[in-house]
């Protein structure tokens, strides 16, 4: 299992913070790369940046084969529970970086030198991000 720790939270009326809350579909595309063993898992939300979905779901995989299994776990995962299937899957046959469009969120799949290079968490710097890690389970 693994724990989302937003690095910004919300502030509520009586001065508690709170953790972000992601939405059903996000969730369970992180459920779905986390149980294929994805590395690196990390959320941006894009809400506030100006960016052309809500949501990027990062993760890297070791291997071609890995990387396969993930994308095919998100599909599954998202057409079996909720009914959706990405407007646009690529680079699936390439296997360096799969990208899934579900018009609200983007799961990018990266290869490790792919994710070095293009370097998303980099150029959207000012998302507010989600680490997943495997310490706790991350489902609340």
């Amino acid at each position: 299992m693994a724990t989302i720790k937003p690095r910004k939270t919300k502030t509520s009326r009586a001065g508690e913070t709170r953790k972000s809350r992601l939405p059903r579909d996000v969730t369970a595309a992180v459920a779905a790369v986390c149980d294929k063993k994805a590395e690196e898992v990390i959320v941006l939300d894009l809400r506030k940046t100006g960016g052309f979905t809500d949501y990027f779901v990062i993760c890297t995989g070791a291997n071609a084969r890995q990387m396969t299994a993930i994308a095919d776990s998100v599909q599954d995962t998202l057409r079996e529970t909720l009914g959706e299937k990405p407007a646009l899957a690529e680079g699936v046959d390439k296997s360096e970086w799969i990208l899934l469009d579900y018009f609200n969120f983007v799961v990018h799949i990266f290869s490790r030198e792919c994710r070095t290079f293009y370097g998303l968490e980099r150029l959207w710097g000012n998302a507010e991000r989600h680490d997943i890690s495997d310490a706790k389970p991350w489902r609340e």
